[in-house]
């Protein structure tokens, strides 16, 4: 297994009434797990008060596959599918993994990163991209081009 940017036990707080771990704790990990890459990228909490950056979702899918119970460990990894040419809208897909290594989940996300002054989709400073370019990559990952105006 590859690309690993998050590892925890699964807390009874993450359970819910059917005993497995409930949906939006799968999004909390895919969370984790994408700000974990980006901090080790560099891209921290200062990081993004420089530049006025704040990564926002538009889509989020969860593909379930099977359940996780609680005091399991999961692992997640986390790779780029798709990204714009200045680095203002992405795309990522997480695995989820029991400490048995089957798959329990997918995520798919689309976002974008939002200038918090102007409260707009902007661009990604040129010496961030290439950062950006540092992320692990899907097989399938796709460079768009940015329309033109």
């Amino acid at each position: 297994m590859e690309n690993i940017f998050y590892e925890g036990q699964v807390l009874w707080s993450q359970i819910d009434a059917n005993m497995h771990l409930r949906h939006s704790a799968y999004a909390d990990f895919g969370a984790q797990a994408r700000l974990n890459l980006l901090e080790k990228l560099g891209f921290g909490t200062a990081l993004f008060h420089q530049y006025h950056l704040g990564p926002v979702l538009f889509r989020e899918e969860l593909v379930y596959l099977k359940e996780v119970k609680l005091n399991d460990t999961v692992r997640v990894t986390c790779a780029m599918t798709k990204m714009r040419q200045d680095g203002s809208r992405w795309s990522y897909k997480h695995e989820i993994f029991r400490s048995d290594g089957v798959k329990a989940a997918e995520i798919y996300v689309e976002g974008a990163w939002i200038d918090t002054v102007k409260r707009k989709i902007t661009g990604v400073p040129h010496e961030l991209i290439l950062q950006l370019n540092n992320i692990p990559k899907s097989p399938d990952y796709v460079e768009e081009w940015v329309p033109e105006n």
